[in-house]
């Protein structure tokens, strides 16, 4: 994928204080580059040309005075720097937000602050552009009437860095395809980052806490996720990462821990004849390292450490064919077995069971009470007595004996 920056030859440098910004937008020529000096400046303007506003200076204020959108972009090769943009209107119908781009390729949106705005930035049918280094937070509202403070919607080939997302509602990439999302920090958000029908996208290096949920994959494919950090993801059913009905997707040396549910697996791979690769996370300290819901057959589970975890592998679904993945080299904090031939690798393979005294896996009142003495004690005596068969839930053949060392934070 290729990122372009506009070549401006063309220099404009105005003094806005009597002339309203649109005036002096809708004058300037082609490319380009209004430079404002600090001062707040009136909202809703629309940018139809290839143009930069730049602040020269902190305290450059664009404000719509809670009334619609604030800028709106209808050109490509725009770029804004260096702006506070604040006062959104707060429809969900309209996408009031901060910065509207529609139909555009190669703009750039870097440095600025976004606040009081009910959508951050929304793009809409945007390509080859770059989303960097700006802070973005929303309307002091419920979590679930926030708007989006990210949403790339049909767009693609776009570069999302180093962007900060504090207490908005999600950060969407929907029918989105060939986008780096790397460096970027979401903090009290619902999610973080959520995908729809998005593929051959890359995801790295993200942190991602105190979110309801970290990453989300939803009916996509091809993607690899790498090198993030999801933890104290909030709530019971707070999530780390969740794939549902997704295919081809790399997930790896990602550190997960502190959540209710740290890896959720539902109907993934979902194409025929595919895999999805989880290797090398960390899964650490989450009430549940791995959780399978629904048809899951046919991961690659290898070189994984899980350690901490109340319970390292959870089946809510007796038909989620987990038995059927392929499990290999992982460490379990859980496997007593020995290394004899002192290779690294334990002598006897690590079956996992799933014992029917396990009542809170059906029953969220009991799950109240997941972790307490009495429950851990039933569980202890369902291990060494268990009064009705244990249904098989996965097998590692290899078994390692070291944990991998902790990149992540």
């Amino acid at each position: 994928m290729k990122y372009f920056l506009i070549f401006v030859s063309f220099v404009l440098s105005f003094e806005l204080y009597a002339s309203p910004l649109q005036d002096a937008i809708d004058s300037a020529p082609d490319g380009s580059i209004i430079r404002l000096n600090a001062g707040v400046y009136q909202g809703n303007i629309t940018i139809d040309k290839p143009l930069s506003i730049i602040g020269k200076e902190d305290g450059v204020i664009i404000d719509a005075m809670g009334k619609g959108t604030v800028i709106t972009i209808k050109s490509s090769y725009v770029t804004l720097k260096n702006l506070h943009i604040t006062g959104s209107g707060n429809r969900h119908d309209k996408l009031d937000a901060a910065i509207k781009i529609q139909k555009a390729s190669q703009c750039e949106i870097s440095d600025c602050n976004i606040t009081d705005t009910l959508f951050g930035i929304d793009m809409q049918m945007v390509n080859n552009s770059i989303i960097q280094n700006n802070y973005i937070t929303s309307k002091d509202l419920d979590l679930g009437l926030r708007g989006d403070g990210l949403r790339l919607w049909y767009s693609n080939d776009n570069l999302i860095k180093k962007n900060s997302l504090y207490k908005s509602r999600d950060m969407v990439v929907w029918y989105s395809h060939g986008n780096t999302i790397e460096d970027n920090f979401a903090e009290y958000c619902r999610y973080s980052l959520h995908f729809m029908y998005a593929g051959k996208n890359i995801v790295r290096n993200n942190h991602y806490q105190y979110n309801s949920v970290g990453i989300f994959f939803m009916y996509s494919q091809d993607t690899i996720a790498t090198k993030n950090v999801i933890k104290s993801s909030l709530g019971a059913t707070g999530m780390g990462i969740g794939l549902k009905d997704v295919s081809n997707f790399i997930i790896t040396d990602n550190t997960i821990l502190y959540n209710a549910q740290g890896l959720y697996i539902d109907r993934s791979p979902f194409e025929p004849d595919t895999n999805n690769t989880i290797e090398g996370n960390k899964i650490l300290y989450n009430a549940e390292g791995m959780h399978f819901h629904s048809l899951c057959e046919n991961n690659i589970i290898k070189d994984n450490t899980l350690s901490g975890n109340i319970e390292n592998i959870v089946n809510d679904s007796r038909n989620s064919k987990t038995e059927k993945n392929l499990v290999e080299g992982n460490y379990w904090d859980t496997y007593a077995g020995f290394d004899r031939d002192r290779d690294g690798v334990g002598d006897t393979t690590y079956k996992i069971y799933q014992y029917a005294d396990k009542l809170w896996l059906y029953n969220p009142e009991v799950k109240f009470f997941y972790g307490s003495p009495v429950i851990s004690l039933l569980n202890f005596l369902a291990k060494l007595a268990p009064f009705s068969e244990p249904i098989f839930l996965l097998e590692d053949k290899k078994p390692r004996l070291k944990e991998r060392s902790l990149n992540h934070g």
